[in-house]
């Protein structure tokens, strides 16, 4: 096949006395999700259309009659930008049309019926890219083209990909996929985007939303607990619900907290056992996001970026001279924001398999208070002046969230994807340079 993702499928017809029957379209065959039927009949013999690139996927066929398919690749970074493929579609045949690649035909018959499945609605205002119908070698000499196809230009106008759609923007992910990304994204905050309340959006103008808006107040949330739930479990569900309705991926993040600890690493199979409020609820929402057909539930853990973070809290201390005590029985694995970033990208660009990744940096799982001194090193001051302590001494006399002593996340099964997560260390050091 000359054009990438463009399928040519065989189709069984059975004919009798009466005319025929055949199997048009079966949600088997592709990850493709029709919302709408159409059908155009060409009168006489030589009608040509096209070529149009409009923004959705279809599924093309004739009821009655033949005609000469053809297509042009438009979508900008296209591996076969620019290149044709033509081929006759009769009954017996069906074509899946991706979006960004451009669709005509000519009827070789009169009174042909072509048929068009497609997983957006119809518009008659929509605006999209055409070619003329001039670039393909026809069998007959075109007729009855219309005035809007006559005026087409022959030089092909790349048709950009689709945008990704990211949530809670200005946290620390947030920051990080934006530079990750750059405009391949539109990115809102939460005052733009409130996840509780999804806005009107276009949303079939997105391929995929990035969820990583949550409410990350541990210790907070066992005293407001609607508020954690209503964020972190309730709003996935949305989004799911958005992402299914619209064909669109989503990808959301949750936590180790999930887990109460364990001396073994977890993997995406361990059975959750959260220990808090904020933990349930995050656990809650990993099974609401699964409710969209095409998701990545990406778990990561002690997340440091652009933003308020533990190290970024450890600095200052250590700037202004103080000696903090930080626990030492809480263990797990430190993630660079941009890492984590990273490997979402990856996920979706890839197209790796649908469904839930631990996603942390490399490296060796440490205390929180090996965290601190790596910090306090990074900065030009002693380690010494951090003071490890138990959770249970930290926690004397403060209203804390329970806290699993030991999440470290395996990530063999996105490293066998082909992603390799950077050394933590090597992140904080930049980091903190």
């Amino acid at each position: 096949m000359s054009i990438d993702g463009l399928h040519v499928i065989d189709l069984t017809v059975h004919p009798d006395a009466r005319g025929y029957f055949k199997e048009n379209w079966r949600i088997d065959w592709l990850d493709f999700h029709p919302v709408q039927q159409n059908v155009s009949l060409n009168v006489e013999r030589g009608t040509t259309r096209g070529l149009h690139a409009e923004p959705w996927d279809k599924l093309v066929s004739v009821a009655t009659g033949s005609v000469f398919g053809a297509w042009m690749d438009l979508r900008e970074g296209s591996p076969t930008f620019g290149e044709t493929f033509t081929t006759t579609i009769t009954p017996d045949t069906a074509v899946f049309v991706p979006r960004g690649v451009a669709n005509g035909f000519q009827a070789l018959e009169d009174e042909v019926a072509y048929l068009y499945l497609v997983n957006d609605h119809y518009s008659p205002n929509a605006t999209y890219a055409n070619v003329s119908y001039r670039v393909i070698d026809w069998p007959l000499e075109p007729t009855n083209v219309s005035d809007k196809d006559q005026h087409h230009s022959p030089e092909p106008t790349p048709v950009p990909p689709k945008k990704i759609l990211v949530t809670g923007a200005n946290g620390q992910l947030g920051r990080a996929l934006r530079k990750q990304l750059g405009d391949r994204a539109d990115y809102f905050s939460h005052k733009e985007f409130d996840v509780c309340n999804p806005p009107e959006l276009r949303y079939r103008n997105y391929s995929a939303i990035i969820n990583t808006a949550a409410y990350n107040a541990v210790d907070k949330a066992e005293c407001d607990a609607a508020n954690a739930w209503a964020v972190n479990a309730q709003a996935p569900g949305k989004l799911a619900d958005i992402a299914t309705q619209h064909d669109l991926t989503l990808v959301h993040v949750s936590t180790d907290f999930v887990f109460a600890g364990s001396d073994q690493d977890y993997t995406e199979d361990a059975e959750v056992t959260p220990l808090s409020t904020y933990g349930a609820s995050k656990a809650a929402g990993e099974i609401a996001a699964q409710r969209s057909r095409r998701h990545y539930v990406v778990r990561t853990s002690w997340v440091i970026g652009d933003g308020a973070n533990f190290v970024d809290t450890m600095r200052s201390l250590a700037e202004r001279g103080v000696k903090p005590s930080v626990v030492h029985d809480q263990v797990g694995t430190p993630t660079m924001a941009s890492e984590l970033a990273r490997g979402i990208v990856h996920l979706l660009d890839k197209k790796c398999d649908y469904g839930l990744y631990h996603l942390t940096s490399g490296g060796d799982p440490v205390g929180r208070d090996e965290l601190a001194m790596a910090t306090f090193i990074a900065v030009g001051h002693d380690p010494s002046e951090v003071r490890p302590v138990s959770t249970a001494d930290y926690a004397q006399g403060k209203e804390l969230a329970r806290r699993p002593h030991r999440a470290v996340l395996s990530t063999s099964k996105i490293e066998a994807t082909g992603f390799t997560p950077e050394n933590w260390r090597v992140g904080l050091a930049l980091y903190l340079a």
